[in-house]
């Protein structure tokens, strides 16, 4: 008798790619939080009926206070934590208004992109760490 294969569970989920100079801003996940104490480009889930740019500038204004012009996509990837996979869809945000806040994180900071492989960060964006720095 066959067994059915289980039908993965797929959450879209929406970075930004915030650039100011040769900086790029990542947060640190708070403690008690999934993935606590790693760094990550700010960004969310998709909330129902929303499009990738509409969940974004909702999660950055959410997150960090700021109200965001959503650019370009620049990078789509997935990844899989157990029987969940997470599709990431990267966007480059360069235009925004009001001083990013951490309000979700613990902290946040302006890095350059180099720096981000010496950080502890998700596996997921790990993974594609190569093709984020190249748009860089």
């Amino acid at each position: 008798m066959e067994t059915k294969k289980r039908k993965k569970n797929w959450i879209p989920v929406v970075t930004a790619i915030i650039r100011k100079e040769d900086q790029v801003l990542i947060g640190l996940r708070p403690d008690g939080k999934n993935l606590a104490g790693q760094w990550e480009f700010p960004g969310g889930k998709l909330e129902d009926n929303e499009t990738p740019e509409e969940a974004l500038k909702r999660e950055l204004q959410e997150e960090l206070n700021i109200d965001a012009e959503i650019g370009d996509i620049k990078l789509a990837g997935t990844h899989s934590y157990g029987e969940t996979g997470i599709l990431l869809l990267f966007f480059e945000v360069r235009y925004w208004q009001g001083e990013p806040k951490a309000i979700h994180h613990e902290s946040l900071q302006w890095i350059h992109p180099e720096k981000i492989k010496t950080l502890d960060i998700p596996e997921a964006n790990r993974k594609l760490l190569d093709k984020i720095l190249s748009f860089l």
